[in-house]
């Protein structure tokens, strides 16, 4: 019995050559596919596994940019900040304090600037401005007043002097009459 099945069989009358060698075919087809199925699952897996490097460099991408985009936009913030702060520091008024005291709103706050008689009758004027800067306030001119309002309009102190805007023309016509000044002082 030494030899393999396949040729115990061919002594035994059992199997033909002819048989024989289709049977041989058959199993190396077999192998052929059984080797091409493996070649197509590693392929399957690689391109699972490359769909999901794709997928993930395309997801990395993404939050860079995303990321990219509010670096940009903290760079123009800041920007405009300091802008604003050169277009204030330039543009102040260097002598606008004195010994009267200006009362004035700032949000729902009322807040005083120890301010000149020069100073009063420009705010009342409305030729100069009040501003928050650096953690307190300062007076600016109206030229200036556009200029700060583009990069930064929350920083303007609204100056209220028209209470009149509600009134119809025939009231306001008859309220002139009774003329009150802006700069009275008690």
């Amino acid at each position: 019995m030494a030899g393999s099945l396949f040729d115990q069989l061919k002594k035994s009358g059992l199997v033909t050559d002819k048989k024989a060698k289709q049977v041989q075919r058959e199993k190396q087809q077999q192998n052929k596919k059984s080797k091409a199925n493996k070649a197509k699952k590693g392929q399957i897996q690689q391109s699972e596994a490359a769909q999901l490097a794709a997928k993930a460099a395309e997801e990395k991408a993404q939050r860079d940019r995303e990321l990219n985009q509010q670096r940009q936009q903290q760079q123009a913030e800041n920007a405009k900040k300091a802008e604003l702060k050169q277009i204030i520091e330039a543009n102040q008024l260097k002598n606008y304090q004195g010994d009267i005291a200006y009362n004035f709103a700032d949000d729902s706050a009322v807040k005083t600037l120890n301010i000149n008689s020069k100073t009063q009758k420009g705010l009342a004027n409305e030729q100069l401005h009040i501003v928050r800067f650096n953690n307190g306030y300062t007076v600016v001119p109206n030229e200036v007043l556009e200029k700060i309002e583009q990069r930064d309009a929350t920083v303007i102190i609204r100056n209220n002097n028209n209470h009149d805007s509600h009134l119809s023309e025939e009231d306001k016509a008859y309220y002139a009459k009774f003329e009150i000044p802006d700069d009275l002082v008690w």
